[in-house]
Parts: structure tokens; sequence; C-alpha cells
């Protein structure tokens, strides 16, 4: 209990400091402060999204979906490309959790111990969903400067990645959430890379021609 009071604590303190550097957090308190992964607020195609509850903040806690062939060298890397990616049009990266665990599965009629390994992503609750949503709901009143708002706060989202060398090709208003302010931040970029092809192709079969994230290299 010691360890995940103090883990809780370095948490709440990356929240209020935004020049934290992201650290790796035990599978305890994630499963502590998502109360077991209880309540859903999102479901994408790498992942379930849950909410987190700290003493004085919420977090997003995003459980990948693990295959088979998923890459842990890519999982590395790709935390690499949200941890430098830092700007407020930007959701922000907080922790992550890599956990693998001995379990008793049943298999073929028997018990099997098997390696049941959780990677998870932690980043800050953005509590006015997507843009999407917002879409659909909007009236046809005076709020040309909301819109205005958010187009320049994706545009200049989208300069900050490209100047970072990350290209996000699956941008679309589910991967823009929006702040209590209205502040759109950009999401969901910096994981594909984490899946096979196969999985990406069922991901983006809706958007021709699309994929979902290209992390560039120099």
């Amino acid at each position: 209990m010691a360890d995940q009071a103090s883990e809780l604590e370095a948490l709440e303190l990356i929240l209020t400091d935004a020049n934290a550097e992201p650290t790796k957090l035990s599978y305890a308190l994630i499963k502590s402060i998502t109360t077991n992964f209880s309540q859903e607020i999102g479901l994408g195609g790498f992942g379930v999204v849950y909410l987190g509850v700290l003493r004085n903040e919420k977090v997003a806690v995003k459980k990948l979906f693990i295959e088979q062939d998923f890459s842990d060298e890519l999982f590395v890397d790709e935390v690499n490309c949200l941890v430098r990616a830092k700007h407020n049009n930007i959701v922000r990266f907080l922790d992550y959790c890599a956990d693998t665990q001995g379990e008793l599965v049943k298999f073929d009629g028997r018990h099997v111990m098997a390696e049941l390994r959780q990677r998870l992503l932690c980043f800050e609750y953005v509590p006015n969903g997507n843009l999407h949503d917002y879409i659909k709901g909007i009236s046809h009143g005076d709020e040309w400067q909301i819109r205005y708002k958010m187009i320049k706060g994706i545009c200049h989202g989208l300069q900050y990645l490209h100047k970072e060398r990350i290209t996000h090709l699956d941008l679309k208003p589910d991967n823009v959430l929006l702040d209590a302010y209205m502040e759109p931040k950009i999401t969901d970029f910096g994981l594909s890379r984490l899946f096979d092809e196969g999985q990406s192709r069922v991901f983006t079969k809706n958007v021709p021609g699309t994929r979902d994230i290209l992390h560039q290299r120099s």
C-alpha cells in the first residue's frame, strides 16, 4: 500500500507540473484508480479507455488490445513518441504500465499457466467528449467563435506534430477531444505501429486510403 500511495502521489504531481516526465505505473495502481476497470468512457481500434479517479483529479486509462504478435519493442518506441509530444492542443501523456504475470487459464479442458501481458497508457482526462459528438449535437446558432477556436487549435496541434516529425494520418473528429474550455486536443497518434497490418486494415476499412499513424524518422 505504501508503494501505491507513493505512485499515486507521483501521478498527481505530474498532473500539476507540465514539465514533469512520465513514469511507469504498477498494474495494481491502475486497477485501483479505475476501480478494476469499471467505468468505460471510450472504445477504439487499439483498446478500451477507462476513467481513473485520483484524490483530486481524473485521468483516462487506455487498456491496449494485446495479440500474440504484439511488439514490446514498438511499445517502448511509441511510448517515447508520446513522451516527447507536449503541446496544449495534444492530449497529454502522463504514464504507462507494462505488466506481465503468470495466470492459470483453462485450455483444452485443463488448466495451464499462461503469460498474461497488460500494456496501458495513462492520459489527462478531457471532459467534453470528442469533436464528432459536438458536431452532431450543435445547434445552428452563433457559434463561430467556438468553431474558429477549434480550427485554430487543431492546426496548431498538427503543426507541432509535424515539427516533431510525427504525422497523424487518421485525423478525424473522433480523434479530437474537447477540454473544459472547448480547446481541441488531438489524440490517438503513436499507436498503430504496435499492431500488425491486418489489425490496422480492420480499423481503417471504413476510411479508404487512410492509415492511422506514420511515425517518421530522420
